[in-house]
């Protein structure tokens, strides 16, 4: 079985994405083959393998992002499919492809899935500086979900006013582009200054869930990174973080 979807992702034009307004985005749909797609879809991994990230305290004020969280890591106990999937998105087509649309040689990536129930949501935020970037792969199907519950990425245009340190709310910002979740979609972003998004509420029933696969691109050169670690060392902390662990 294949599941990415090589002629599509050859055909991508990595220049148009990242001449994108307002930061660089793009919502394909068949990024993963149709049957790639369904198979991972029907073999989710499990609720039990999760945990449960709920009421954290955000920086600048900012809501908690509630859901389930499943980090990966090799030897994880998770669905044959998936982790076939995990080894094709290490491959270098998937590689390269992030490189060329971040314009950036030293790219790492790691990979986790959330499950978010319902009232749950994103609130308006820019990612971290390490964080180049991420695709999210929309899992759910109608089968097990309605799109009107919401659960769209929405890509947020401040028009450059905002603060990246502050608390915006949906209806503060100029415009909103909510991404299309069904029928095989996913979402790439790639982070700038300005890269505010998020997702509103979700309003599904008890019960059901929204799921979602992210491959995270971080930012990973050799020598920041050494210099880090022996900055860590000279604090007495570890060298490596558990996030750092899990990049590939």
């Amino acid at each position: 079985m294949e599941y990415l979807h090589e002629d599509y992702i050859r055909g991508i034009d990595t220049m148009a994405f990242r001449d994108r307004h307002p930061f660089p985005w793009m919502n394909p749909q068949g990024f993963l083959t149709r049957n790639g797609f369904e198979e991972l879809a029907t073999n989710m991994p499990d609720l039990s393998l999760f945990h449960a990230f709920f009421g954290k305290q955000r920086k600048h004020g900012q809501q908690s992002h509630d859901r389930y969280v499943l980090e990966y890591v090799d030897g994880l106990d998770i669905p044959a499919c998936w982790q076939a999937f995990v080894d094709e998105l290490r491959s270098d087509l998937y590689k390269n492809l992030v490189r060329d649309l971040l314009g950036r040689g030293h790219v790492k990536i790691r990979f986790h899935w959330h499950y978010t129930p319902r009232g749950c949501s994103v609130s308006p935020h820019c990612d971290s500086r390490g964080k180049l970037g991420s695709q999210i792969f929309y899992m759910n199907t109608p089968a097990d979900w309605d799109a009107a519950w919401g659960g769209e990425t929405v890509i947020l245009d401040d028009d450059g006013r905002f603060d990246l340190e502050s608390n915006p709310a949906f209806e503060d910002f100029d415009k909103a582009y909510p991404a299309e979740t069904m029928d095989n979609r996913s979402i790439i972003f790639g982070r700038r200054g300005n890269s505010w998004h998020g997702v509103r509420a979700i309003t599904c029933p008890e019960g059901a869930l929204r799921k979602v696969f992210i491959v995270v691109f971080e930012d990973y050169h050799p020598r920041k990174m050494l210099l880090k670690r022996i900055r860590r060392l000279l604090k007495g902390q570890p060298p490596v973080k558990e996030k750092e662990r899990a990049m590939f």
